[in-house]
């Protein structure tokens, strides 16, 4: 048979990106493949020596893309990578700038992004699964999570790909998507010749198209195995995997001073958001009290990131619209960091702009400001705290690791521990579990149940997997497109 990509005794001539092991992989003709493993295993580092970003020593990667017209690597392998999917990010992104209007013209529109094609009936489809003909008009930054998933994967399909690289490419896209997205790709793979490499964390979903698992643990390239035999062997998680001794040192957490003990701790009254033409939120009416958890959900572009924004204060409009936070009139005196040191926060947005190559303790420690980067020297009882929970979260040994060095689920568990530092009144998770393999996943669920069982501790929580959602959700709210 013939192997389209081919390594051999693969060594990177760097020794940063070099595998335990030598690398031995060969993907044949017709083969869709699922590089699976846990958080920090190496698959993101297969991938960028399968991809040729790391030259190897003797026997470098071997590719055989035919029919292909071009032998070109960068015309014929195509790869979404984590960051990808929530946008091209670069020096020029910061934090609030989705929210922030005055930057949105400088911007481009999706339209003048998408690339053309030839194959018609492969742009209707691609248009008609991701509703891209409703973003053409929108600029770049006010696309959600979800729909910046959408574009990427618009955008690298219509380019004709023969090998096809994606990084957990169903996170962020809501249920009704993410089965449009299984069935689109098992047609391509029928009627093309696209060969389809994935790469996931989450392990529950493989795609029946998939033939072949590669599994990646310890920076060791593991034998190429049959899907079914994966599934045969794969190991089951148990339903708890937070030690008690962790659980009970949480729920034992003494409570800080300076607390705000408001009945309400989120009124909204009427509040409606436009951008544009186009209206995010109208007259929206919610009411969080203390001790309640909430379910956020909706489909993609719904208005989830843009109401959590809100009460953030995030979001420049939040002071022309009827909000109260802590029982406090927002506009009415207040500082935005007077606010924020009451609120724990993790989100899609905020991953995307982190690109401070900090130690992970000092991007933990920034939650304690509610910077993004550390500005100020840490004190020694700061470190302990953040030492404190990074244990918590089973990350301790990465403290002195420089972020930018993690895989996108380590940094995704260190920004999870930067939300908890500072003990918040209010948890705000907006799709917390991205990235994440399934022990991590259970893991952080077991972190937010014991977090939330302490009193008067209130959250609201985005997901669009129903069985993310922790035992202590009391309500739910669901937002409809506009």
């Amino acid at each position: 048979m013939q192997d389209i990509i081919s390594i051999t005794d693969g060594v990177a001539r760097n020794p940063v990106y070099r595998m335990k092991k030598p690398i031995n992989l060969h993907i044949g003709k017709g083969e869709h493949i699922a590089i699976v493993g846990p958080n920090g295993g190496g698959k993101s580092l297969l991938v960028d020596t399968i991809t040729g970003r790391y030259p190897l020593l003797m026997n470098e990667v071997a590719y055989d893309f035919s029919p292909s017209e071009s032998e070109m690597v960068c015309d014929n392998v195509k790869y979404i990578t984590f960051r990808d999917s929530y946008g091209d990010s670069d020096a020029t992104y910061y934090y609030q700038q989705r929210w922030n209007t005055h930057d949105i013209d400088e911007t481009p529109i999706v339209r003048d992004l998408l690339p053309a094609c030839a194959d018609g009936e492969l742009k209707d489809a691609l248009y008609d699964l991701f509703g891209v003909e409703a973003m053409l008009d929108k600029h770049i930054i006010l696309l959600s999570s979800g729909e910046l998933r959408k574009f990427q994967l618009t955008k690298t399909l219509l380019s004709g790909p023969r090998v096809l690289i994606m990084d957990n490419p169903f996170i962020g896209l809501d249920a009704k998507t993410r089965d449009l997205l299984h069935v689109l790709l098992r047609r391509l793979t029928e009627m093309t010749r696209l060969q389809v490499i994935l790469v996931l964390s989450k392990t529950d979903d493989i795609p029946e198209f998939i033939t072949h698992v590669i599994p990646v643990e310890d920076r060791t390239c593991g034998d190429k195995i049959s899907l079914q035999e994966y599934l045969h062997q794969r190991r089951e998680v148990p339903a708890h995997v937070l030690p008690e001794e962790k659980r009970e040192r949480i729920l034992n957490l003494p409570y800080g001073e300076n607390l705000y003990h408001a009945e309400h701790i989120v009124d909204l009254n009427k509040v409606s958001i436009r951008y544009g033409d186009r209206t995010i939120l109208k007259d929206l009416d919610w009411t969080v009290r203390c001790g309640e958890k909430w379910a956020l959900s909706g489909d993609n572009g719904s208005g989830k990131s843009t109401l959590l924004s809100l009460v953030c204060a995030d979001n420049p409009q939040s002071y022309a619209c009827d909000i109260a936070l802590f029982g406090r009139k927002r506009g009415s005196g207040e500082s935005i960091w007077e606010i924020k040191k009451h609120i724990g926060y993790v989100s899609p947005e905020m991953h995307r702009a982190y690109l401070k190559n900090l130690p992970a303790i000092d991007i933990v420690a920034s939650g304690l400001h509610d910077s993004i980067g550390l500005y100020r020297k840490m004190q020694e009882k700061d470190r302990a705290v953040c030492e404190w929970w990074m244990d918590i979260f089973g990350i301790a040994d990465l403290k002195d690791r420089n972020f930018l060095q993690l895989s996108s689920g380590e940094q995704r568990m260190v920004l999870l521990a930067r939300a908890f530092v500072k003990d918040p009144e209010l948890l705000i998770l907006d799709e917390p579990l991205h990235g994440l393999d399934m022990w991590n996943r259970r893991l952080v669920k077991d972190v937010i149940e014991a977090f939330c069982e302490r009193k008067d501790k209130t959250m609201i929580m985005v997901t669009h997997y129903q069985e993310e959602l922790p035992a202590v959700i009391t309500n739910a709210l669901y937002l409809k497109r506009n």
